[in-house]
């Protein structure tokens, strides 16, 4: 998992291709699990395929983009959100979801 600042952020954004972007806060718990799931996805695919930050760190970027809660995965495609989970229930289930993102 890339882990990127706030520069970064907006660049990685708006780039023509798919990015998927996972939103979550060193105080929880749940993001702990689901972070976990996604390291266990790219040992799987043996590819890092998801970019990480630190919610608490950018409340503009959470406002801008209406995300409710942490843990949030969410896929940006030039510049616009165009999917996005909040709800980890395994890692089936996110392949599923994520799955034609992350070919």
């Amino acid at each position: 998992m890339i882990e990127i600042d706030r520069d970064r952020l907006n660049f990685l954004i708006n780039k023509k291709d798919y990015h998927i972007l996972f939103v979550n806060s060193p105080f929880c718990g749940t993001c702990k699990v689901a972070r976990n799931m996604l390291l266990y996805i790219e040992e799987t695919l043996e590819k890092e395929k998801f970019y990480e930050i630190n919610a608490i760190l950018v409340p503009e970027f959470m406002q801008k983009y209406q995300i409710m809660s942490v843990p949030c995965l969410i896929v940006f495609n030039e510049g616009e959100p165009i999917d996005r989970i909040y709800t980890f229930y395994s890692v089936p289930y996110i392949l599923k979801e994520m799955g034609p993102y992350l070919i």
